[in-house]
């Protein structure tokens, strides 16, 4: 099974026993989010019901936060599984619709301002 690059620890956004949300290593967007699973688990409907609950509940409290944070209307969910490590992508939607916003070459994140605010957010709904 493939695993998920380690997040920077500027990066971080929350973390438990069961996940751990970052803003991604390779953003396609500002806010880019990725909420990972920490058990090597290649697919959704391998988890046990509790726990898909759990995460997502998790990708809804930061979906709530990066829309709180950034001021702004969509956040885009993505699971591809290609990584064969169960985790989402949340790409938040500035002034583009649809597939426009896929269009952007992924960028190595090296600002981690915007993290603070998102963690903020965060506390007040995990």
């Amino acid at each position: 099974m493939d695993s998920l690059p380690t997040p920077a620890p500027e990066a971080m956004l929350y973390e438990d026993e069961k996940l751990y949300v970052c803003l991604a290593s390779f953003a396609i967007t500002k806010g880019h989010t990725i909420v990972a699973w920490k058990e090597p688990v290649p697919d959704l409907n391998m988890l046990e019901r509790k726990d898909y609950e759990y995460l997502m509940d998790t990708v809804d409290a930061v979906r709530g936060a990066l829309l709180k944070a950034l001021h702004i209307e969509k956040v885009y969910l993505l699971y591809m599984d290609e990584a064969r490590h169960v985790h989402w992508h949340l790409v938040p939607r500035f002034n583009e619709e649809g597939f426009n916003v896929f269009s952007h070459e992924p960028v190595e994140i090296s600002d981690f301002s915007l993290a603070k605010e998102i963690r903020r957010e965060l506390k007040s709904r995990i």
